[in-house]
């Protein structure tokens, strides 16, 4: 009986829970959290234009061919269309920079990114700053901001010091850290696909990824275009989305 009782002092989890009962008590269950990321605004709350990404559970992103920089070998302005799991455009996205940054100081250049619908309404802005991408330098890492509509901030991509993996969080419009994206070791993609989980905060539990498609040995040996794609939960709220688009264009096209 003794025993018994000095069990039952040693278990402090298990106090007062009924017998025969396979679940744990609610204080100690890992607790996910997922209400920073999920959708909690009504649809007429929304960014005007980001209506359709609450339907959205997979973004294709594809760079369009630019002839000049394939003949010449020079950096141009990039273009990419940005469509849903059936290949219909929902978006089409234009980069704006200059000349001097596209052919000196590519990958880490500055650059605003446009976004507009199809009617041609401007409602993703994504800015990045010239910033450094090396491990040496951790206090000048790349950072990113994604307004929508133009103006009105709503999130941020930073990315995280780390010796051997490509890492950045995603934070809400309050700088609030929202998820993670964590990347391999390798990200050249030779022959093959690039995945970037998406991770909630504790690094534990992968809600999406971000992917960068294998397009040919002629395409990547002549051109800098590609395709991407972006997989996350339908409910994910519709601002985190936008940000993630953006963390798409910093991880793959310019990292």
């Amino acid at each position: 009986m003794a025993s018994q009782e000095s069990k039952g002092q040693n278990n402090p989890v298990f106090k007062d829970y009924l017998p025969g009962s396979s679940d744990l008590p609610e204080e100690n269950k890992p607790v996910e959290p997922t209400s920073l990321w999920k959708q909690t605004s009504h649809t007429h709350n929304l960014p005007p234009g980001l209506e359709y990404l609450t339907q959205l559970d997979r973004i294709i992103i594809h760079q369009q061919v630019e002839l000049l920089e394939a003949i010449l070998g020079t950096e141009t302005s990039s273009k990419y269309e940005i469509k849903n799991h059936l290949g219909q455009r929902v978006y089409f996205a234009v980069e704006e920079n200059g000349c001097f940054d596209r052919n000196l100081c590519s990958p880490i250049r500055s650059f605003t990114i446009r976004i507009a619908d199809n009617m041609g309404r401007e409602v993703i802005t994504v800015n990045r700053p010239l910033r450094c991408n090396s491990c040496w330098f951790p206090c000048f890492l790349q950072e990113l901001e994604v307004q929508s509509p133009p103006g009105i901030t709503v999130g941020y991509v930073v990315q995280n010091w780390d010796p051997f993996l490509p890492k950045f969080t995603i934070q809400n419009e309050s700088k609030e850290d929202v998820l993670k994206i964590i990347g391999p070791y390798v990200t050249c993609g030779c022959f093959e696909d690039v995945d970037f989980e998406v991770k909630a905060l504790n690094e534990m539990s992968t809600i999406g990824k971000i992917s960068k498609y294998w397009s040919g040995f002629v395409n990547n040996a002549f051109t800098n275009t590609a395709n991407f794609g972006i997989q996350v939960p339908v409910d994910l709220d519709v601002k985190i989305k936008a940000v993630i688009i953006g963390a798409c264009f910093l991880i793959f096209v310019y990292l």
